[in-house]
């Protein structure tokens, strides 16, 4: 049997969960009363694919966050970007890498939402990054045709499927701190949490470390609901360490994903990647040791 299509969000993010949304998709725990919480958007794969009724995106990135709720208001249409593109497009495929960085100065300056999905789909590797004073930063990916007929219609699309989408479901989308986020849990919800990976480089928006983890952990279990977490647990180098020394009380679900988008070819590499979770499948408070060989059961002591 064939998985279900994943549907492919307009806004590209390093690290996106394309190629295991399926595997979330199997073991994240919803009914029809389930508030789905994401603290760390990023993309809105996961969120996007699993599509529940009620759902609160949120994440630090204030510009992911206008791009979706423009949607939402429908400042932001698949016509208008249609448009848009086909206008930006046509600029960069005369000018090349002059009208890119023409636009990116422009972005730092005013942050349209449409510029920003601009520069998302013509700068390098398809990357967000922001430098220490939240200026994006990312260089031109040298593809002066690259905004073709189909490329374009392929990025409206997604925008209508988001659109319609909305149009049957209760989505908010809020820039704020992923602790003012899981404060807002309560026990109907489910919290899904992709933060920025520790221990490896990461520079999305704001940076992450041990005491970051740290809190993560703390408020996740303060909260008293239901979570699951993506991490890496291991590459062909090095293993997550925090996996035992934070998380070493969830359950831990593994798959091996490639990472496409990168800064670095050399960094594009396999990497097992874990969903920590604090339920088993039947959502009972058990620790699940799961990988693609087996699955074991363990009650808590």
């Amino acid at each position: 049997m064939s998985e279900a299509k994943v549907f492919v969000p307009p806004i590209k993010i390093q690290g996106i969960k394309t190629k295991i949304v399926p595997l979330i998709k199997e073991n994240v725990l919803l009914t029809k009363d389930t508030v789905w919480v994401e603290p760390f958007m990023g993309s809105g794969v996961v969120g996007f694919n699993v599509a529940p009724h009620r759902a609160v995106f949120a994440d630090k990135n204030p510009y992911i966050i206008d791009f979706y709720n423009g949607i939402r208001s429908g400042d932001i249409t698949s016509g208008r970007t249609k448009s848009f593109l086909e206008k930006e497009g046509e600029l960069l495929s005369r000018n090349d890498d002059a009208y890119y960085y023409e636009v990116r100065e422009r972005f730092n300056k005013y942050h349209d939402p449409l510029d920003f999905l601009f520069l998302n789909r013509s700068c390098f590797n398809g990357m967000v990054r922001f430098n220490k004073d939240h200026i994006f930063n990312v260089p031109y990916g040298h593809k002066p045709n690259r905004f073709s007929k189909a490329y374009i219609t392929k990025i409206t699309n997604q925008i209508a499927h988001i659109e319609d989408l909305l149009k049957i479901n209760d989505w908010s989308f809020v820039c704020q701190s992923f602790e003012e986020t899981i404060k807002m849990a309560d026990k109907n919800s489910f919290v899904y949490c992709d933060p920025p990976y520790i221990g490896r480089h990461v520079d999305y928006y704001d940076s992450w470390d041990e005491n970051f983890e740290l809190l993560l952990k703390n408020m996740l279990v303060g909260s008293d609901v239901k979570f699951m977490l993506s991490t890496w647990d291991h590459n062909d180098y090095r293993k997550n360490k925090y996996i035992d020394a934070v998380w070493g009380f969830c359950g831990k679900i593994t798959k091996e994903h490639f990472y496409h988008v990168g800064a670095k070819e050399k960094n594009r590499n396999n990497m097992t990647e874990a969903l920590l979770i604090n339920y088993d499948i039947a959502g009972n408070e058990k620790h699940i040791v799961h990988n693609d060989e087996q699955l074991s059961l363990l009650t808590y002591n």
